[in-house]
């Protein structure tokens, strides 16, 4: 019998599933090559976009790409047919790009406040999934994207890429085997906001600009060019600010010292400043501070002298330093401390991309699975409700509620603007 491809195998079996199967079902990788490249979707072609672009034109087959801005998306298939000589099919509408049954698993590097449906609605299409840090907008949001890819048996890695890099790792099994004795403080620090200011006015979109869809379902406002593209990060609307966008990522880390990644914090508060002539809306500088079950403080700093950029974790025989570029101790042998046969060894992924490739084939969850994210995104936006209300939240992560005041509890999720919803 001759060997059937992947692509064939689909053809052959796309009639039967949709009348023997309510939801997507997962085909086994006996069933096909295993080395065959998987076909891609892109969604949100932006600046991060296309940087993602960039490693799966090399482990995969980038087939089709999605963006409201048609400058971009023209660009962008430019870009892939020139790079891999086959065809891109260009899209304004996400959910025509999730209709081709091609497509194995989708990119979605779109604006915060699109992730949750983007994902969803690729989940319930049998797409997996590579969608972009922060994962969420809301609490909420996270909760229904992880439901969404257990149901419907999908593989969703976060692009929290810290955790494939060996200097996290190895600061985190320092401190899960406890080679700093008893652990007392973590502190994450966050980089000032870096809005191009001065604003302007309103105006009308640009003609390449589906401005509307780009809003999605976020409240109706008036297109303002210092809003969109890679400033809407600065506004409540779309995003969180920098707790959100490298909070995220270090926080994400401390979370996987802690041995969190399924918990949370207990309590938050915190105290912050704002731009005076209101540019932008998330924080200008800010001090936050998670308490947990155990005791364990982390701090979130922007802005704090004692809470340099990345991640230290703080025990009873010393400290570790980590970010992107080193990782260093006090005293200067601990880090140098071997570890033993016996000691807690984490999840090792050496390249973000390649794992979730893997993890496609193999069906194992990746390092940065949608629930890590959840969690990740969970802690981020818990200290800027607190900083927005101004007080002391007291939080239940089994539960995954805001406890002991009822308006807090509201900031769990927000309203989406019609006709989408969150379901």
């Amino acid at each position: 019998m001759s060997r059937t491809t992947r692509r064939q195998f689909l053809a052959q079996t796309a009639g039967t599933a949709a009348t023997a199967f309510a939801a997507p079902w997962i085909i086994p990788s006996s069933a096909f090559g295993a080395n065959e490249r998987i076909v891609t979707g892109h969604i949100g072609v932006g600046g991060r976009g296309n940087e993602n672009l960039g490693p799966f034109m090399k482990l995969a087959q980038p087939a089709a790409a999605c963006d409201v801005d048609k400058k971009r998306l023209a660009t962008t298939i430019k870009r892939i047919e020139s790079e891999t000589q086959k065809t891109c099919e260009g899209f304004g509408d996400y959910r025509k790009l999730l209709d081709r049954k091609d497509i194995d698993a989708v990119v979605i590097s779109t604006p915060d406040h699109w992730h949750a449906l983007t994902t969803i609605h690729a989940c319930q299409a049998g797409k997996d999934v590579y969608c972009e840090k922060p994962l969420t907008l809301t609490i909420a949001e996270g909760r229904k994207m992880v439901e969404a890819a257990r149901h419907h048996k999908r593989i969703v890695q976060t692009g929290s890429q810290q955790r494939s890099d060996d200097r996290f790792r190895q600061a985190c099994e320092h401190v899960r085997n406890g080679h700093l004795g008893k652990l007392e403080k973590v502190f994450v620090g966050i980089p000032g906001c870096n809005f191009s200011g001065p604003p302007v006015p309103d105006s009308d979109p640009p003609e390449e600009l589906d401005y509307d869809t780009w809003l999605g379902p976020a409240p109706q406002r008036p297109y303002n060019v210092k809003r969109v593209h890679y400033n809407f990060r600065f506004f409540w609307d779309y995003s969180g600010g920098q707790m959100t966008n490298f909070g995220a990522h270090h926080i994400d880390i401390a979370l996987w010292g802690l041995g969190m990644d399924d918990s949370g914090p207990v309590a938050t508060e915190g105290t912050a400043t704002f731009h005076p002539d209101k540019w932008y809306e998330v924080t200008q500088s800010c001090r936050v501070t998670h308490t947990f079950a155990n005791g364990v403080i982390l701090v979130v700093g922007q802005g704090e002298k004692d809470c340099p950029q990345g991640v230290t974790f703080v025990g009873a025989n010393g400290s570790i330093f980590v970010d992107r570029s080193k990782i260093k101790s006090n005293p200067e042998e601990l880090v140098k401390q071997p570890f033993q046969e016996s000691d807690d060894k984490l999840y090792v992924s050496t390249n973000h991309y390649q794992n979730f490739v893997d993890c496609l084939k193999s069906r194992k969850l990746p390092v940065c699975d949608i629930e890590i994210g959840h969690r990740s995104a969970t802690v981020c936006h818990l200290g800027n409700i607190a900083l927005r209300l101004g007080r002391r939240i007291q939080w239940n992560p089994a539960t995954e509620q805001i406890v002991g005041d009822d308006d807090a509890a509201k900031w769990v999720s927000r309203p989406y603007r019609a006709p989408w919803t969150l379901g």
